[in-house]
Parts: structure tokens; sequence; C-alpha cells
């Protein structure tokens, strides 16, 4: 059944869908000045055009049609839920049981130089964000700059700009570390190793910048003082189990071609029969009080609670602010898409100018809106672009996010967090991040050349 039997770009519904999308993204881009959370605008606004597109063609006696393509885009965001929630799940569960507070502590008590600081946590970052969420690579990471430059405030800035560039690169050539990446995985334009081929550009994108602002760090050495690193009962499993959920979901994809949130709720099951297992193996010990509780007929305390976890309590602490968002960023552009603007944008974009003159600029914007958004918005447009392409595509707006702090959410994140790190100190190595950008970009169409 076509969903093309109604054109509404030059109709009162195109407009109106339009304006709902524009409002709902200007809103949650300005969610500090108006301290509205971004899901809000974009869960309403999706609603509200999607129960416009519907009516408009229930009178036409088409509602099957909307529905569906309605049905279409919720499937499509489903299959990102699952996936990202359980992701969510394993890293706030890693940093229940301390698993990030012993690698921050371990990297205070080596006392590193700033500059070997500097490239440790940059390299962490990128290296870890293959698999891990950079929203927590980046408050990580830039907790262990703000602690050790707690008196040399400009290295912490600089640090967590490196980190930025680090973590959104990092992201880039693996499917499991960021958005963008995600979504052209998931909807089998590219085959899980299909983008390590982007490793390399990826590198030359986060080592460009930070060999520039390794001239500005300092080469003392701080004072840290030395903490015990303890982790909580269970901890080295649940990263086993994270890092076997990890193999299980490629593995599926790769040989049964099962879609990637299939394996990751296979992981989720894996850590739910753990956590049964450490609570019925923990040790319970009453409080010395526990006869006053018993008198009074109140519950008595366990003291031994830190041996304990809930899963469900930490997939009630992912960042569901940020999952709404993306709902209704995926369902406003499918409602776009659906109405026929998309076809006309991809029409100018991939048609009458050059797609790696179109890519690289897509690849720019998302310095100013959500990649994630930009890739589902190309991904419906389907443009007749080949691999190669789509390699450079999800390089650059892998990477395109790294120019500014608000571009990406470890940049968003840290400027929540860490006092020293701004939006006009980063703004001040643009120049740096944008050599490093068209770096990557030259050094993928070498490497890659047999690809376009």
């Amino acid at each position: 059944m076509t969903t093309a039997s109604l054109d509404l770009t030059h109709h009162i519904v195109g407009y109106l869908s339009v304006i709902i999308t524009v409002v709902a993204y200007i809103s949650a881009m300005s969610e500090e000045v108006i301290q509205l959370r971004k899901s809000k605008p974009m869960v309403l606004g999706s609603a509200l055009v999607w129960f416009v597109i519907c009516i408009y063609y229930a009178m036409h006696g088409q509602a099957k049609i909307a529905s569906l393509a309605f049905e279409s885009n919720l499937l499509a965001y489903i299959e990102l839920l699952l996936f990202i929630l359980v992701s969510m799940t394993y890293i706030n569960t890693m940093e229940e049981r301390g698993i990030f507070d012993a690698l921050r502590i371990f990297l205070l008590s080596k006392r590193y130089s700033y500059r070997q600081l500097f490239w440790i946590t940059g390299s962490l970052a990128f290296l870890l964000s293959t698999a891990i969420n950079g929203l927590a690579i980046g408050l990580l990471m830039g907790a262990v700059a703000a602690a050790v430059g707690k008196d040399k405030p400009k290295f912490v800035a600089l640090a967590c700009v490196n980190i930025v560039v680090a973590a959104n690169a990092g992201g880039t050539f693996s499917p499991l570390g960021g958005i963008s990446t995600l979504f052209v995985w998931q909807q089998g334009i590219l085959k899980f190793t299909d983008f390590f081929h982007l490793g390399i550009p990826c590198l030359v994108n986060f080592i460009v910048p930070a060999s520039i602002m390794n001239f500005w760090i300092p080469k003392e050495t701080p004072d840290v003082s030395a903490q015990a690193i303890k982790l909580h009962r269970g901890a080295i499993w649940v990263l086993i189990l994270f890092i076997l959920t990890l193999i299980i979901t490629i593995s599926s994809n790769i040989f049964l071609l099962l879609p990637p949130a299939a394996g990751m709720m296979a992981g989720l099951g894996l850590l739910q029969f753990y956590n049964f297992y450490l609570n019925k193996t923990a040790k319970n010990k009453e409080s010395d009080f526990a006869y006053v509780y018993r008198f009074y007929q109140l519950d008595v305390p366990n003291e031994n609670n830190k041996q304990t976890f809930d899963v469900f309590k930490n997939i009630g602490h992912v960042e569901w602010d940020t999952l709404l968002f993306f709902y209704g960023a995926m369902m406003l552009i499918g409602a776009i898409g659906f109405v026929g603007y998309l076809d006309a944008i991809a029409l100018f974009l991939f048609g009458k100018i050059d797609p790696s003159i179109a890519n690289i600029l897509i690849g720019l914007s998302s310095a100013f809106v959500d990649n994630g958004t930009l890739m589902f918005a190309v991904l419906s447009m389907h443009p007749p672009i080949n691999s190669g392409q789509w390699l450079l595509l999800t390089l650059t707006l892998g990477v395109g996010g790294s120019l500014l702090a608000i571009g990406s959410a470890p940049g968003v994140g840290m400027l929540g967090q860490i006092k020293e790190y701004t939006f006009g100190f980063h703004l001040r190595w643009m120049p740096a991040v944008l050599l490093g950008y068209f770096a990557s970009i030259a050094v993928h169409f070498w490497i890659n050349a047999a690809y376009f």
C-alpha cells in the first residue's frame, strides 16, 4: 500500500506540521533558558503533528495509510529504545557497583603529569566510547580532569574539550557507541564490520586537535591524595556480563541477522538472573538495635544493603528525558518525511549537488542539531548513495557535534557538571576541532577510496 497518494507539501497540513516541528525543536534547544525539559515539547509536538495528519487522511478515507506510516516509525524507535535502555541499565549498574569510581581513583593514584592525564583521559574516552554511552564517558573522564586539575582551571577546560572530541570520535566507528551509527546499523545499510573502516579517520579526528591543544597543557604533576579502591560485591561479574552482552548482540546480528535489540535484551535477562543470585546469596546482618524495632513493630534495617542491588531500580535511573526526546524527534522527522518534505530535500542534497558536499554540510549542521535526529532524517530520505558515502555521512555526523559544546551529549553533560568548561572556551578551540574534522574526511577519502 503506497504512502504517496496524498501530496501535502503545499497544503495547510504540511505547513502546520513544519511549524509545530520548528517550535518543538526551538523549545527543546532552549531547555536551559526556559527550564523545560527537552522531551516535553518534542513528545507533545509529535503527537499533534501525527493527529493532524491522521485526521486529514481519515477524512479522505485513507486512515490506514497514515496509521501504517506511524507504526513504521514507532517500530524503528522501539528498536532504538530497547538497545539504549539495556546499555544504560548496565552502565548505571556498573556505576552503582563502583566500577567507574575505581577507574577514577586508579588514575588519580598514579601521579601522572597534566600532559599525561590529558592524553590518558582522551584516549580512554576514545576507546571506551566505542561500547559505552558517550555521555557517561564524558562525565567520568570530566570528573577525573576536574579532580586532578582543581588548581589548574585551564587544564580542566582543555581536557574537557579533548574528551568531547575523543568520545564523539570513538563512538563513530562502532555501532555500539553512537546514536547515528546505531541507526545505520539497525537499518541494515552497513554491516557491523563495515564501520571499522572509519577507525583511522576517527583516530585522526581525535589526534589532530589534541596535538594542537597539547602545547597549552602544563608540564607539572598535580598533587593528589590517594584513596582506596573499593568495588561492591559482584562488580567484576557485572562488567563480564556487559562484555558478554555486547558479544551476543554482535554475533546474533552477524550470523542470525537478528536486530541489535534482540541481543541486548538477552543480556538484560542475564543481568536480571545475576541480580537474583546476588540478592539470594547476600549476607544479611541485623542491626544491634533490632529488638527495639521489633518492640515497636517496625521493619528491622539491614546493615548490609550495599551487597544487594535492584536491576529495575537501575532501569528507572536511565536518561528517560533523552529517550523521550528521541521518540519525539524520530516521530516528528517521520511525519515530515511522510508529508513529503524530506523527498524534496533529498532531491536537492543528493540530486542537484555532489553527495560528498551534501554529507559534509549535514555533518557541520550536527554542531547545532542532534546527530541522531539528522541521521534518522537522512535515512527517511532514502538517498541513492553508495557505501562510501554512507560511511562519510556516518563520520561527519558522528564527529561534527564536537565543533560546539552543545553539539553532542558529552559536551552538554559536562557543561552542566564542570564549571571550568564553558561554551565560550570550547568555541575558542573550534578551529582546531574543525581542522580535525576535515583531516578525518580527507583520510576517509584516501583509505576508503574503493568504497566510492
